[in-house]
């Protein structure tokens, strides 16, 4: 029988999301650099190898799994039903796909559409926030609809009037970015979490399928039909780095020792994670000869080796977190771990501030090792502003 931990917040979650998205903000900024460390960086369409960039948007999948099993017998625990919790996940991948999708927009934006692209970015977030903040309730009702409806007329005003390419397209998905990937790889995991009830078989056996999936499309066996279902489901990798998550929280739920008891039992615990990272290694280095290693193809051996490391990250964060009660040398990048949608819409509000404030950089501050601080101390300010935000009221909340 799960023990009481299964409806627990588990600090290692946390912990790892939020270095993830620290480190999520820094390799988007990389762009902005010049010197960069080979290692640090994507690696380029049809060339087999991934730098760390290609780990970052894995990780962030495989962790949003992790969260999935507490979050999914949080709502049993309250009461709530089977259709609500469907209706939640549906309600959330909707809102992960429109903020993805406005985003995409923005980096085709043509003049004719009467503003330039970062204030399309800044209008963006901020419609973002208005419709999914988090209102306190003592707010008046009336006020937060008010507020929700303003902001889903400007988007609607935005959509319409908007115009890319040449300046003859019109709004439309042209990619999903990566909240809109994040948004149809939750939907399909979310939903066979939800109906899993628990059980750990059907999870394993759902990673299995999708990991199938992965390798039937990089072999190119899929059929043509099936081609209509959202890649970011059908192509199966980026589902499966959600489900392998969505696997490991579930038996960590139900393996997780009582406080009360002693460490050897988190031994064993982490012993077994370690033999399924192993496992994972192995996966992903025997599928390697086949497709390669690559995050723009989403091969079979980038899932495997991703959620390999992803898997070791959150063990190591476990047991400097949880069982040694360290997390507190991790403070300073809290409210990336608890504001993480906010989080990641901050740097388009700072690019924004910083290209109309005239702010230019000297070379020395963008090249080198220099130019590596800098970017980390962007995406720690991008933490400090979600954090600050969060204690004035705003809280993206799906």
């Amino acid at each position: 029988m799960p023990n009481k931990n299964q409806f627990s917040r588990v600090g290692a979650i946390d912990l790892v999301r939020a270095l993830t998205m620290v480190l999520m903000i820094f390799v988007n900024d990389l762009w902005s650099l010049k010197g960069v460390p080979v290692w640090l960086e994507h690696v380029a369409s049809g060339v087999d190898g991934m730098g760390l960039s290609d780990v970052v948007f894995p990780a962030f999948l495989f962790i949003v799994g992790l969260s999935l099993p507490f979050a999914v017998s949080s709502r049993q625990a309250r009461g709530d039903s089977l259709g609500s919790t469907v209706l939640h996940i549906l309600g959330r991948s909707v809102a992960l796909l429109v903020m993805g999708v406005f985003l995409v927009n923005g980096e085709t934006i043509h003049e004719a559409t009467g503003i330039p692209r970062l204030i399309w970015n800044v209008l963006s977030c901020v419609c973002f926030i208005l419709i999914w903040n988090a209102y306190p309730k003592t707010m008046n009702i009336w006020l937060q609809r008010g507020l929700k409806a303003l902001g889903a007329a400007v988007l609607l005003v935005m959509a319409v009037t908007y115009r890319g390419g040449d300046g003859t397209e019109t709004f439309a998905p042209q990619w999903w970015g990566i909240l809109g990937l994040i948004g149809w790889a939750y939907l399909a995991a979310g939903l066979v979490t939800a109906l899993a009830q628990g059980r750990l078989i059907v999870l394993a056996l759902a990673w299995l399928a999708f990991a199938g999936l992965s390798l039937a499309w990089a072999a190119g066996l899929v059929p043509a039909l099936l081609h209509i279902i959202p890649e970011p489901i059908i192509g199966g990798t980026l589902t499966a780095l959600v489900l392998g998550g969505a696997v490991i929280g579930r038996m960590f739920q139900l393996w997780q020792p009582p406080e009360n008891e002693k460490k050897n039992d988190n031994l064993r615990m982490t012993l077994a994670f370690a033999a399924i990272a192993a496992a994972l290694v192995a996966l992903g280095f025997f599928t390697r000869q086949f497709w390669g290693i690559s995050k723009l193809s989403a091969t079979p051996a980038w899932l495997f080796l991703c959620s390999a490391i992803t898997l070791a990250a959150f063990v190591a964060l476990y047991w400097i977190g949880d069982v040694a009660r360290q997390g507190k040398w991790f403070g300073f990048v809290k409210p990336a771990g608890t504001d993480t949608l906010l989080c990641y819409l901050m740097p388009y509000l700072v690019y924004a501030a910083m290209a109309y404030s005239a702010l230019t950089l000297p070379d020395v501050l963008v090249t080198g090792g220099v130019g590596l601080i800098k970017s980390l101390l962007l995406a720690l300010i991008c933490v400090w502003l979600a954090g600050g935000l969060s204690r004035l009221g705003i809280k993206l909340k799906l």
